[in-house]
């Protein structure tokens, strides 16, 4: 339950980080002081917050080689790695599905605005 928890925060928040660095990059000298000193400020906030996730999956990461450690004692090694494999799948699968939702949003915004512009 962590492990879907700290991914899509990181999948969040990276994907918030992007949009304001990719608006902030668009910005013409037309841009005033103040929304671009207002973009700046949420692209340190949200810097500051994905660091703060990245170290919560390093301490995920930690625990889970703690939990892997005892369940050596207690599994074969072809339960072990069967153990390991669903893991590392959890989290590429969540990491996929997120990429998904984000096509379909994509998809589904370009179908509204192509339906607007007929």
């Amino acid at each position: 339950g962590d492990l879907d928890k700290v991914v899509n925060l990181l999948l969040s928040l990276s994907g918030r980080l992007a949009r304001v660095e990719n608006v902030l990059s668009s910005l013409g000298d037309s841009a005033s002081s103040e929304e671009r000193s207002s973009l700046n400020e949420k692209r340190k906030l949200l810097a500051g917050q994905h660091e703060d996730a990245r170290e919560l999956k390093e301490n995920l990461d930690r625990r889970e080689r703690v939990v892997l450690e005892i369940l050596g004692n207690y599994l074969s090694e072809e339960q072990l790695q069967d153990y390991q494999h669903f893991v590392k799948m959890k989290s590429a699968l969540l990491i996929e599905q997120r990429e998904l939702d984000d096509k379909i949003k994509l998809g589904q915004e370009q179908l509204k605005c192509l339906m607007e512009s007929l």
